[in-house]
């Protein structure tokens, strides 16, 4: 588990993973020298992974999808039809209203529509509901900052894949690696980052800070969605959370330690006036948590629920 300066360490470099040691200093009142070494504790031991993300919308995947699906017969073959399909960015075994859910990520409505159409082909599948996506609040694994329009040469997309590798990676080093003066480096980083290109920051590794609860929820709301999922986002404990149409106004995610945590946190988006409905799913075996943006999937081994 993490200590109150560790996490506070934790969540400065989620919003920027190559801050600098004296700034995150002078956030949680300890010298660089200390500050330096506790980052370096949490990154040697496994517990985060500082990495640079690309938005979605650079690889043309700009549109997202949450699909619900109720299956008859055994669920396990489903899924690992699931896992196979490229669009298929996340998939899980579940407890709730359905048994199998999966987040896609394609470039239009059109490659959607075509993706649930394939998906409602594998056998055993009876009904597939579907979320549209609108505004992601947030993810983890994709940088939710707006996208601005520039231009990205080869140079470029080498030092996007040194800060996917390692996004403290000094100037110095992602000038060796590309062939660049450390001050071309350095300008190409800051208009890629300052673009929305990508984004540096700290992936929590679950098992090694002690979380071992998830949970998935599905919101409809009084007013304003956006302005909900955006109060979602800034919650301990959300580690997703998007705006769109369907059957919710805005679907998300919890981690927590425990399940006292998961139920605080649920207590807590309960309580906001502006939620008039909550409907919660169990994730009981993960089968494919992501793919990164270069190309390179990977899928997790499935895992009981707490794993």
């Amino acid at each position: 588990m993490l200590d109150a300066v560790d996490a506070a360490l934790v969540r400065a470099l989620q919003g920027d993973g190559r801050a600098t040691y004296q700034a995150l200093a002078d956030r949680v009142g300890l010298s660089r020298t200390a500050v330096r070494a506790r980052v370096r504790h949490l990154i040697a031991t496994g517990a985060i992974r500082i990495v640079g993300v690309l938005h979605a919308g650079v690889m043309g995947m700009e549109v997202f999808g949450h699909i619900s699906l109720r299956v008859c017969g055994p669920v396990r073959p489903v899924i690992e039809e699931l896992v196979q399909r490229e669009a298929v960015v996340f998939t899980a075994q579940t407890a709730g209203r359905f048994p199998v859910v999966a987040h896609v990520r394609v470039r239009d409505d059109n490659a959607l529509a075509a993706e649930l159409t394939q998906v409602r082909k594998i056998p055993g599948v009876v009904e597939a509901e579907v979320f549209r996506g609108d505004q992601i609040a947030k993810d983890e694994y994709s940088s939710v900052r707006p996208l601005r329009e520039v231009s990205i040469d080869p140079l470029d997309w080498r030092l996007v894949r040194c800060l996917q590798a390692d996004g403290r990676a000094s100037y110095a080093d992602l000038a060796r690696t590309v062939g660049l003066s450390q001050a071309a480096a350095r300008s190409r980083v800051v208009r890629l980052i300052d673009a929305g290109v990508i984004h540096v920051t700290a992936l929590i590794e679950a098992s090694a800070v002690g979380v071992t609860e998830r949970l998935g929820f599905g919101l409809r709301c009084r007013g304003d969605a956006s302005a909900l999922a955006g109060g979602l986002a800034s919650l301990t404990g959300v580690s997703f959370a998007a705006t769109g149409f369907g059957s919710y106004d805005i679907v998300g995610g919890v981690t927590a330690a425990d399940r006292r945590t998961i139920v605080e946190t649920l207590e807590t988006i309960r309580r906001s006036p502006e939620v008039s409905y909550t409907e919660t799913w169990d994730y009981l075996a993960v089968a494919k948590e992501r793919q990164r943006i270069d190309g390179q999937s990977y899928t997790a081994v499935p895992q009981p629920r707490g794993g």
